[in-house]
């Protein structure tokens, strides 16, 4: 099946990581060959320089002995006399000119002389050096084998260089497939996902590297995934079964009403009001936990360090006011909590609001915190063994409390709360009758020089 031109077009994360490999191959030989250029070219004039220092000692102690140095065909000699007069060592050679500083080590007898000069065309380098019976010797040397040099060496660095850029391309093809196949593999596995939107889909075999990292990454992003869908799901169906009954009690509430058309008996009346009231006041407060549910509200909160007793004591606050319950709050040890502070205030409210819901008036009701563990004590009807680990399931409601209005979601959002923080949960039945629920939560020592987060205390009376 042919591939879609713009996909052709585009470059893929391979051919990119190849181009910056290949322009820094370039680079790195374009860097190594002008340093190289200039270690040549420096290496060849000292050589010249010393070949002329050295041919123009072999001529002084030739010409010293009565001998004739033998013809070089790089090189020009001539004898330069005291007075200017100008004697070749080859007559068939052309003459170097002659400067004053070149005059000056004739006529005195000392020093050197360094030049660069035009001769029929060619360029050569001239040292002057002063003979020990008066007079120097003017020793030329011409560039052309220092130019031949120069050229080949210069002739050679384009081939090098295609030859390396060449080799480092088809090297950094070569190992990048193998290096970013596990990154295909997974771009093929996550665009299956994308896809087909099956999250059961496994992902490839992840290594020990970076990759592999990535890898396990993805896998633990998927299975999140798949807990949250699968969530959702119980949640819908547990939801529309949680409503249905209110909703036919409302509906057949309100067919009653209709079909009478107030020929009922006022007592009989108010019965259905009375109904219609509770069951869609049971309908709202559903609903509304429902949304905190489904929606957590307290996600984007940055945990702190929390005073519990603080909290504590701020709902317990509330809810005398609210029920003109009495409510106690005592402490032992406390220590500051790690936890988001507006959720961990919900889960206080909730677990005081079942203890107030299950435990009837005058009943009392304790909130104890015990170093970083809160437990709510109430008088109700209490929890049976066997339902201990099932109240803080969604919609749960004990054969105990069938008989009390409420929507079974008040624990099962304070078990989300506490094990998104990173805390447990746990109901047991009192001593006495009634229920201790409650939850515990990582300690968080304080930074220096920082105070907990506190909440407003308003001390009951």
């Amino acid at each position: 099946m042919a591939r879609p031109l713009g996909r052709l077009a585009r470059p893929t994360l391979r051919a990119k990581i190849t181009l910056v490999v290949v322009a820094a191959a370039v680079l790195a030989i374009g860097v190594t060959v002008v340093a190289s250029y200039r270690s040549v070219s420096d290496l060849v004039a000292d050589e010249l320089e010393r070949g002329l220092e050295d041919r123009a000692d072999t001529v002084t102690a030739l010409l010293g002995a009565s001998r004739k140095p033998p013809v070089r065909p790089d090189v020009t000699e001539q004898v330069l006399l005291a007075d200017g007069t100008v004697r070749p060592l080859d007559p068939g050679r052309d003459r170097l000119p002659v400067s004053d500083a070149d005059r000056e080590v004739a006529r005195t007898g000392t020093g050197t002389s360094r030049q660069d000069v035009f001769v029929s065309g060619r360029e050569y380098g001239v040292l002057t050096k002063a003979l020990p019976d008066g007079g120097a010797v003017m020793v030329g040397q011409h560039y052309q084998g220092v130019a031949r040099v120069e050229n080949a060496f210069l002739w050679r660095i384009p081939w090098t260089t295609v030859a390396a850029t060449g080799l480092s391309a088809v090297l950094s093809w070569i190992v990048l497939g193998r290096i970013l196949r596990p990154v295909s593999r997974l771009a093929r596995a996550t665009g299956r996902i994308t896809t087909t939107q099956d999250l059961s889909t496994p992902l490839p075999p992840a290594g020990a590297d970076e990759i592999g990292q990535l890898t396990r990454s993805f896998d633990a992003m998927l299975g999140a995934l798949r807990r949250s869908r699968a969530q959702q799901q119980q949640l819908v169906q547990d939801a529309s079964h949680e409503l249905r009954t209110p909703l036919t009690s409302v509906r057949g509430s309100a067919e009653l009403l209709q079909r009478a058309r107030g020929r009922l008996d006022p007592k009989d009346e108010e019965q259905i009001l009375t109904t219609l009231v509770t069951e869609t006041t049971a309908l709202d407060e559903l609903v509304r936990e429902l949304v905190e549910l489904a929606t957590d509200r307290y996600t984007g909160e940055d945990p702190a360090s929390v005073d519990l007793p603080a909290a504590a004591e701020d709902s317990a606050q509330r809810y005398r006011q609210r029920t003109g319950r009495d409510i106690t709050v005592t402490a032992e040890g406390p220590v500051p909590v790690r936890a988001r502070p507006r959720a961990l205030q919900r889960c206080v409210d909730n677990l005081l609001s079942n203890a107030v819901k299950f435990s009837e008036a005058p009943a009392p009701i304790a909130l104890h915190v015990q170093g970083n563990r809160l437990t709510v004590r109430d008088h109700g009807p209490g929890i049976a063994p066997d339902d201990l680990d099932a109240v803080f399931d969604r919609f749960y409601r004990g054969p105990r409390t069938q008989s009390i209005p409420g929507s079974g979601l008040g624990l099962a959002i304070v078990h989300d709360i506490i094990t998104a923080d990173d805390g447990t949960v746990f109901a047991t039945g009192a001593q006495g009758g009634g229920a201790e629920v409650g939850f515990q939560l990582p300690a968080a020592a304080p930074k220096p020089g920082r105070r907990s987060l506190q909440f407003p205390r308003e001390r009951h009376p």
